[in-house]
């Protein structure tokens, strides 16, 4: 029995869903950009009168004019990293609890497969869905931004390195997700759960822009992996970066010791 085929079938609806809409929402949203731009003094004036803590919870800030295209697309890129949350948190709380949902782990442990290789194939199968989504992003990220940059000189070296983070982003959600779903006794609606941990560390992120707080930026994987700190500084901030990849570690440690342990409701 292949589960780790078997569970990337089972992500085939999900991949094309996620896969299309995604990039789909960034290439139509960058497409205003060019109307936007034409509008001249009368948007720069609008942007002028609004208070810069609100515009810095969406990512507008002064290093990155939402007039130029790195600008516009930093808050582009801020938006998309919310459902690439939920994507991620989805896996996260559907993979190691699936069976418990749908009672078929008779089914499962009753074939001569280890849980050490479920879970391991299971996670693969699920990080093979996150990349091949990032991957359509990244391509539909170059298309965009070199259609509607007009005359700009737009350097791709850090938006490349900030497309390289997504996936590590994504899988600091999904390890949270893994960990709570093996933890609870029994994950019965995934997208609540998915969609609780998205939004909820969004806003805690947005409020920490407007507050000007630096601590709450070490409890939120949005401000750790800071679009506008990338295009800028054309590097990750590492301080930040290492707090997601030790939640990440950690949570992928724990779901493992406590999926071998756990007792699986079935039939």
């Amino acid at each position: 029995m292949n589960v780790y085929k078997f569970e990337l079938k089972r992500l085939k609806k999900s991949i094309l869903v996620w896969g299309l809409s995604v990039p789909g929402f960034l290439l139509f949203y960058l497409a205003f950009f060019p109307a936007m731009t034409s509008s001249g003094d009368a948007f720069s004036d609008l942007m002028q009168s609004m208070d810069p803590k609100f515009l810095a919870a969406f990512g507008i800030i002064p290093e990155l004019p939402i007039g130029e295209i790195l600008g516009y697309f930093n808050l582009t890129i801020g938006l998309i990293l919310v459902p690439l949350a939920i994507q991620a948190s989805n896996y996260g709380f559907h993979i190691l609890s699936v069976e418990e949902r749908e009672l078929t782990a008779d089914f499962l442990f009753t074939k001569p497969i280890s849980r050490t290789k479920i879970i391991v194939s299971k996670f693969l199968s699920a990080l093979t869905s996150l990349i091949i989504v990032d991957l359509i992003l990244t391509a539909f990220t170059v298309i965009a931004l070199t259609a509607f940059k007009g005359d700009e000189v737009v350097e791709l070296k850090n938006v490349l390195i900030l497309l390289l983070s997504v996936p590590f982003f994504q899988l600091t959600f999904m390890s949270i997700g893994m960990v709570i779903s093996v933890s609870v006794k029994k994950v019965s609606s995934v997208l609540s759960y998915s969609m609780a941990l998205a939004f909820g560390t969004y806003v805690v992120s947005s409020f920490g822009s407007i507050l000007s707080s630096d601590a709450i930026k070490y409890i939120t994987p949005f401000s750790h992996f800071d679009s506008a700190y990338v295009l800028i500084n054309g590097h990750w901030h590492w301080g930040l970066i290492w707090i997601s990849f030790t939640i990440m570690i950690v949570s992928l440690i724990a779901s493992y010791f406590l999926y071998l342990k756990r007792n699986i409701a079935s039939l």
